[in-house]
């Protein structure tokens, strides 16, 4: 998948009216998930997709893994992208699916493994 690909599909899933607004919800959403996976996995998830994407999981501190929990990881998305947060949510979804469709099986089943239970509203979940 490519850069303008995966935008794309942000933009079309999460219903955003300019790709702008797309990359905004990407680059939330990735380094708000970087910051919750510990042991490069971050990285690993980065090297699978385009590298303009991949950059923003790259850029997290592993020193300083946080715990959040998924209403807090929900509220920092919020934050980051500047949206309310019930279409912050929805974007943080469409992000998450298009990233599932994106790389391998193995590598998104990785992720899933660091994350709590929880977050499986977020992983499984279609936008």
């Amino acid at each position: 998948m490519t850069h303008d690909q995966f935008i794309g599909q942000v933009q079309n899933r999460g219903h955003l009216s300019t790709r702008a607004d797309a990359e905004r919800a990407t680059r939330a959403t990735l380094e708000t998930l970087a910051e919750r996976l510990a042991g490069g996995e971050a990285g690993h998830l980065a090297s699978q997709l385009p590298r303009e994407i991949g950059e923003h999981l790259r850029r997290a501190d592993e020193s300083e893994v946080e715990r959040l929990d998924l209403d807090g990881f929900y509220q920092r998305v919020s934050e980051r992208e500047g949206r309310e947060l019930p279409e912050a949510v929805h974007h943080a979804k469409a992000v998450i699916g298009v990233v599932r469709e994106a790389v391998s099986a193995g590598e998104f089943a990785d992720v899933e493994t660091q994350l709590p239970e929880e977050f499986r509203h977020l992983l499984e979940a279609e936008a």
